[in-house]
């Protein structure tokens, strides 16, 4: 190795340039990266092919500007320098760099990235005098040079660059090294890939227009921007604060947040965030940018408004009623872009000035209303009128009123299915291509003729489960990646063991292999309406990985010893084992079975071949499980109760399909206790594990944290409680629960499900973080009142949890040599910036399935006419009172939306003698609990928090953003109100079952133990006041919601 010194010019706060000297080591034996290497350089990792004609070598520009057309899978034996690598991330931002990341990762595409820079023969240092630019040619040259004679001139090297200068000088110095243009390279070597050379063109037509936009436009349509170290001073100074700009996707034209980060505000004793008000104080910065904003004088604060609004009409908002000034400012610079693939819709063929094949200048329209119009140039505005396509964006200018950008590519036709679900995909930056050739071939092979065995090398190293245990899985119907079962038993000492045994999938997935890369990448299995894109290959998700019943397989186990009356944990070990479950049940069969339902037994496969005896023999094992876990889940649940567990309320939705994949109904989740059993035996698990790897790995242990809600989100619920004359008290999680456990209608039990969703709405996003990385104080999760969690049960459908067991592994091996290792943890830096992909990918997930279910809501009624169909008719409850309407919930379909008692006409609705509405001349009074027309001709509607009415619902169509669903009023009368009721009523009762049964088993517990009666006394006390309807809905609506996660007792 030799050291040397590299002089960096780096400009200070103040703009002053400063010369700073850092060591730099060079070596040797820097990978090559290449099968065609005959010199003994490593070869871990991804390698180059040796089967292609020539290595192509981008220059720094050409990285910078041609990435996506790099991205093209065709273009082989790809070699990106570090040099040009590092000028990408430090010149185009971290989304950008992300991007090559991610395509130097993937093992679909053959490229890799040359270390040159520590390369001992191919560095070069900056010459005195040389600039920037310069330098990074010379250097990737240079490289280029290296790579051809290692290669002892077996492989002609290809260098790419925009630098007609570079050409001339270089172009034959070397013979075996060509340097050409980017534009030559496609021509001569790829002239029938017709996808990159139109998308070049548009790139290329994009920086003319840009080029000659400058020159001609002397007038600024926006002030510049404050320059970068500019901004860094006067966010330290606190002059500035820095957030993120977030557009109110209903107002996109005149209202956008910044929601503040870091602790710049401080001083200025901001607590909310600061409203930019209108296109000219967002100065160019795009939804999702990370923004510096200047305070205006408060005599120039403005309001919110607080009308309903149609997106198209929002420039119309200004004149309407606004709330009471908030803290206002304006965007002064961008600290970081975050712009991304568009999806946009073309201007109709009436909109089209200038038809013809002739280049065009076209305004785009995003299908995301926060994003601006984007001007592009294209050839093709009238072939593409009725496509949804990709578009970038290039830049914007200060002269022109919106970014310029180029076409990519089409996605599919306006109003089709899959070009719909491939607009949600983009839309959420989701990549979902088949799994790379690669990666199949690290999966193990599985024939009929030669089945997955356990080997006797894993016997030796497992606990076995299989003549032991009774282990079995409760899941949803038709469920084929089946994470998690269990198992209960007494012991001989007559305490019970409880058992939660997880997928082993790091078993199959080693660390830093082409499957755990995608993985990582893809982070998460997406969940849409229709379909599901997994994180990992269907032979590990739906087979080997799947705890399938009656077949052996690999698990991590977390086991309890537990008191036999009392269940409080006397014991915990981790192990690795080995399974064979007996059942594998689905919900509504174990829910049965927990009823003391005799016919459940034929919805199980597994007892249908035995003899009667057995069959009951097995079966009454079976009920006494599902009885023993349910009563051991009541009381963790009540511990955690105690302290503050909050159970919160979501509107979740089936997409029920027929056999043609047509839509056959939407059916709202209904809660069952067994949901809540199995949660919270997963809360108990992850919560425990949370533990002992953060025991073991203090500074870099993957945990999950829920912090506080800001107090201000809470408004509207404590408002709209009011109205029912509750108090909720928000100043803690326990006042929280003990709040909306009282807030209880009898006569209407959708009061308590609106204020526990509007709850859950306040709540912030449950984040994952690594522990090095913040204060233990800051490690709790504020939903389910846990000091420690994390996520431990689902690693085949989320990378959190492969991370959690390896670390849960290395933890053990400090016990057990035989169970794993401490290679491959990631260090503390390493593990945030992957928590930080993670939580972005999750948002991704749940924004998209939400989006798909509104999508196939939108298809159910597209076809239905709502005047006739009764489909189209159904209750609904207001939730929320407007300036011109209310918005409203409706059970039957879980739909929310906005009901207007003012059209665009200017007419209000009117009540008729038989409670039905209509359209007339007239004005509104909006009070804060209620909302009240007064018509010329007909009767006055008072609408008033949760009055039940009966809606039409319709849909609303856009060629350029997603169809959308529309509620009228129709009547101020519930909607067949007595229909809905008796399952209302008969879920209340059913929980007041659950809770007697409770209450009972906890006197007999009191009674045997006289000792602790007092203690015991106060908690039952403590339980008997969560009156709340379903665990489910925290875990599997907050899942969507990002609150989700859930953990048990650290005391117990």
């Amino acid at each position: 190795m030799e050291r040397t010194e590299k002089v960096l010019q780096l400009r200070g706060l103040q703009g002053r340039s400063v010369r700073v000297v850092r060591e730099h080591y060079l070596r040797p034996d820097v990978p090559c990266g290449s099968a065609l290497c005959r010199a003994a350089c490593p070869r871990a990792g991804k390698l180059l092919s040796d089967d292609v004609t020539h290595y192509v070598v981008p220059d720094w520009k050409v990285v910078q500007d041609y990435l996506e057309i790099l991205e093209f899978p065709e273009l082989k034996g790809l070699v990106l320098m570090q040099t040009a690598c590092q000028a990408l991330q430090h010149q185009r931002g971290r989304r950008q760099y992300n991007k090559l990341r991610n395509l130097l990762r993937d093992a679909r595409h053959d490229c890799i990235m040359f270390f040159n820079e520590f390369q001992m023969l191919s560095y070069l240092p900056r010459e005195r005098g040389e600039t920037l630019e310069k330098w990074q040619t010379r250097s990737i040259y240079n490289a280029s040079v290296w790579y051809y004679n290692h290669f002892s001139g077996q492989m002609p090297i290809v260098m790419v660059t925009d630098d007609e200068e570079s050409i001339q000088q270089l172009g034959s110095e070397t013979e075996g090294v060509f340097v050409i243009s980017f534009k030559n390279y496609l021509d001569n070597f790829w002239p029938d890939l017709k996808a990159a050379h139109e998308l070049l063109d548009s790139i290329l037509q994009s920086r003319r227009e840009r080029e000659s936009e400058s020159q001609e436009h002397s007038g600024k349509e926006y002030p510049e921007h404050v320059p970068l170290e500019a901004l860094e001073a006067g966010i330290k100074s606190r002059r500035y604060i820095q957030g993120v700009l977030n557009v109110n996707k209903y107002r996109a034209q005149v209202e956008a947040f910044v929601r503040l980060q870091g602790a710049s505000h401080k001083e200025k004793d901001l607590r909310t965030d600061v409203l930019i008000y209108g296109n000219k104080a967002r100065n160019r910065a795009v939804h999702g940018d990370v923004v510096a904003v200047e305070l205006l004088p408060q005599s120039e604060w403005k309001g919110r408004t607080s009308a309903l609004c149609e997106n198209e009409a929002e420039e119309k908002a200004s004149g309407e009623a606004c709330s009471e000034p908030v803290p206002t400012g304006r965007v002064v610079g961008i600290i970081q872009k975050n712009w991304r693939d568009y999806v946009v819709t073309f201007p109709s063929k009436e909109e089209i000035q200038s038809p013809g094949k002739a280049t065009q200048k076209i305004l785009v329209t995003p299908w995301d209303y926060r994003i601006p119009k984007i001007r592009i140039s294209t050839q093709q505005a009238e072939a593409l009128q009725d496509f949804r396509v990709i578009v970038r964006i290039d830049s914007w200018e200060s002269t022109s009123l919106y970014p310029n950008g180029h076409f990519v590519r089409v996605l599919g036709r306006i109003g089709d299915l899959e070009g719909e679900i491939q607009t949600i995909l983009v839309e959420n930056s989701i990549s979902v291509s088949p799994f790379s050739e690669a990666q199949m071939c690290e999966m193990p092979v599985v024939l009929p003729e030669e089945p997955w065995k356990v080997s006797p090398e894993e016997e030796l190293k497992r606990l076995d489960l299989r003549e032991t245990h009774l282990v079995f899985s409760i899941d949803p119907k038709g469920c084929e990646d089946v994470d998690d079962a269990l198992s209960i038993r007494t012991l001989p000492n007559g305490n019970l063991e409880l058992g939660v045994h997880i997928a082993d999938v790091t078993h199959f997935v080693a660390a830093n292999s082409y499957t755990d890369l995608e993985a990582r990448a893809r982070a998460t299995t997406y969940y849409l309406a229709d379909r599901r894109y997994d994180m990992l290959p269907t032979v590990l998700s739906a087979n080997l990985c799947s705890l399938l019943g009656l077949v052996d397989r690999y698990a991590v186990s977390v086991m309890w010893e537990l008191d036999e009356t009392s269940y409080e944990i006397r014991k915990v070990w981790f192990s690795r084992s080995i399974l064979r479950s007996s059942y594998k049940l689905f919900y509504e069969a174990a829910q049965a079975l927990l009823d003391g339902d005799p016919t459940a037994a034929a919805e199980i496969p597994e007892l249908q071949e035995l003899d009667e005896n057995t069959r009951k023999q097995k079966l009454d094992e079976l009920v006494w499980a599902i009885g023993k876990l349910t009563d051991i889940a009541r009381c963790v649940r009540a511990k955690r109760d105690s302290r503050g567990a909050l159970e919160l309320e979501g509107v979740e939705v089936r997409v029920q399909l027929d056999d043609k994949k047509n839509i056959d109904d939407l059916v709202p989740r209904q809660p069952l206790e067994v949901h809540e059993t199995i949660a919270e035996c997963m809360i108990l698990a992850n919560h425990w594990v949370a533990k002992k790897i953060w025991e073991s790995f203090p500074y870099q242990a993957l945990l999950r944290q829920h912090p506080p809600p800001r107090q201000e989100f809470f408004a509207e619920l404590r408002e709209c409680a009011g109205a029912k004359g509750f108090t909720i008290d928000t100043q803690s999680n326990k006042a929280l629960a003990d709040s909306l456990d009282r807030a209880v209608d009898p006569s209407d039990p959708l009061v308590n499900k609106l204020l526990r969703s509007m709850a859950t709405q306040a709540m912030s996003n449950a984040l994952y973080f690594s522990t090095g990385s913040r204060p233990e104080e800051e490690f709790a999760h504020y939903g389910l009142a846990l000091d420690k969690y994390t996520h431990f049960t689902s690693p085949i459908r989320r990378y959190a949890d492969v991370v959690v067991h390896r670390l849960l592994l290395a933890a053990a091996s400090k016990e057990d040599r035989a169970l794993g290792t401490k290679e491959n943890l990631f260090g503390n830096k390493e593990l945030e910036e992957l928590c930080s992909h993670i939580n972005n990918r999750n948002r991704a997930a749940q924004h998209s399935q939400k989006q798909s279910t509104e999508l196939f809501q939108c298809m159910y009624f597209k076809d239905k006419d709502p005047e006739r169909d009764e489909h189209c008719i159904a209750n609904g409850v207001v939730y929320s009172i407007r300036t011109n309407g209310v918005l409203i919930f409706v059970p039957r379909y879980g739909i929310k939306g906005a009901a207007y008692l003012k059209n665009k006409e200017g007419l209000v609705l009117s009540g008729q003698s038989d409670k039905a509405c209509s359209w007339k001349p007239g004005s509104l009074q909006r009070f804060p609990d209620r909302i009240i027309t007064a018509p010329t001709a007909g009767g006055p509607v008072t609408l008033k928090l949760f009055d039940h009415v009966t809606v039409q619902i319709s849909v609303q169509s856009s060629r350029c953003h997603a169809v959308t669903i529309r509620l009228q009023i129709t009547s101020c009368k519930p909607y067949k109100l007595s229909e809905m009721e008796p399952a209302q009523s008969h879920h209340v009762s059913k929980t007041d079952l659950v809770k007697e049964v409770t209450r009972t088993a906890e006197e007999a517990q009191l009674a045997q133990d006289k000792a602790q009666a007092k203690p015991l006394e106060e908690e039952y006390e403590q339980y008997r006041q969560s009156k709340g309807v379903s665990l489910y809905c925290l875990l599997e609506e907050i899942k969507d919601l990002a609150l989700l996660d859930v953990s048990a007792d650290s005391g117990a």
